[in-house]
């Protein structure tokens, strides 16, 4: 294999956004590999040990394009081999005939990141040793041990019932970190699961997006970057970009057509919390991404909620579960965001992300058109999506 053959690309993400990274990845002309066996957790999305995500064979143009473009991603990784192993002497010689020079430098700073599930090489810590010598072996240096001063090649080395699996990573720090949010309110939401949750809902770009419990900003922040085409990895740095085979002229093409991609919008979004500080830290972290124009920020309750000409989306995530102190009943905050919303929103589309079965039940909105199970800070949690009735 060269650095121009296809490679074996794993994308995952967390369970249950798949569906949305599916559609981000046909946007790229990306098609989930149907030829493995539905049994293989990279293909059954359903599986939460890899926590989901979709296997195909692409080029590095492809590996490119996902870090930059994919919003639901967690990270892009390269299968580097797959081998069974069931002693250390066997693991760091079949591990030393990978091409580790595709993806490596001599001496380069490694993590390697190990799990080890119903294997004869169970202890974690041997296995990423042997690892570490197989990569001496090929590249004749050791590598180095990674430290906050240099960064480190993230190698993932998954063995289940002895097939090892080595995969390189492409991304580096996990793609939710856009490189805005450098301030965050209480029980921040992730980049990604807010990207998701505006795939889930159905909230269509070119119509209003209110979020009432906006924090940080995150959800409308994501909804004007999407609605403005501004791709999320635009600003980041990728762990590709340090491989030794890395093409620096094809990936400029690649972000000079992202920019030039970005568009102005008429589109309204609106976000609101009762916490100033936190709609100081969303107006920061708008500005940082360039939407800050889009977006208005207002501090006030759900109930001083604007009323608005055009029915649009509702997407938000309100106080819940671990969030609040046990001694706070939120019901009567439920109560009062559904009668608002039945008195004042008819015709919207609203998305609530709650871990608590009887507060959505208090918003008394009726049946949820659909629910998304999730996770929220390792919370459970559901996305339940309703119509309002007009």
């Amino acid at each position: 294999m060269n650095a121009e053959t296809q490679k074996r690309i794993y994308i995952s993400c967390a369970p249950g956004l798949e569906p949305g990274l599916i559609r981000e990845c046909q946007a790229l002309d990306i098609e989930r590999d149907k030829t493995k066996p539905k049994s293989d957790p990279a293909i059954d999305l359903t599986s939460g040990e890899d926590k989901g995500g979709i296997e195909f064979d692409g080029s590095d143009a492809q590996i490119y394009q996902c870090n930059l473009y994919l919003r639901t991603a967690s990270r892009v990784v390269v299968r580097l081999g797959e081998f069974y192993a069931a002693a250390f002497s066997e693991l760091r010689k079949k591990a030393s005939r990978l091409e580790w020079e595709l993806y490596l430098h001599p001496a380069q700073p490694v993590d390697v990141k190990v799990t080890c599930h119903k294997s004869r090489l169970y202890h974690s810590d041997a296995v990423a040793e042997r690892v570490k010598g197989a990569i001496e072996d090929r590249l004749q240096k050791a590598p180095q041990e990674a430290d906050k001063n240099k960064p480190a090649q993230i190698i993932l080395v998954r063995l289940v019932n002895d097939l090892c699996t080595i995969s390189i990573d492409s991304s580096g720090e996990l793609l939710y970190k856009r490189g805005y949010r450098q301030a965050i309110a209480k029980a921040p939401l992730r980049e990604t699961l807010a990207a998701g949750l505006l795939l889930a809902s159905n909230w269509q770009t070119n119509s209003p997006l209110v979020d009432p419990f906006c924090g940080s900003g995150t959800i409308p922040i994501e909804g004007a970057m999407m609605a403005r085409h501004i791709a999320p990895g635009i600003t980041r740095h990728f762990a590709f970009m340090d491989w030794p085979t890395y093409q620096k002229e094809l990936n400029q093409v690649f972000l000079d057509q992202a920019r030039k991609e970005i568009q102005p919008t008429e589109q309204f979004f609106y976000g609101s919390d009762r916490d100033q500080g936190a709609i100081e830290m969303a107006k920061a972290n708008a500005s940082r991404t360039g939407v800050n124009g889009n977006i208005h920020f207002a501090c006030h309750a759900i109930s001083d909620l604007p009323h608005f000409d055009n029915p649009g989306s509702i997407v938000t995530n309100p106080p819940y579960g671990m969030r609040i102190t046990s001694s706070k009943d939120l019901r009567n905050l439920y109560a009062s965001f559904g009668k608002l919303l039945r008195a004042s929103y008819q015709g919207w589309q609203v998305g609530i992300l709650c871990s608590e079965d009887a507060l959505i039940a208090a918003l008394d909105l009726g049946p949820a058109a659909k629910t998304i199970h999730l996770t929220n800070g390792g919370i459970p949690v559901k996305f339940s999506i309703f119509t309002i009735s007009k």
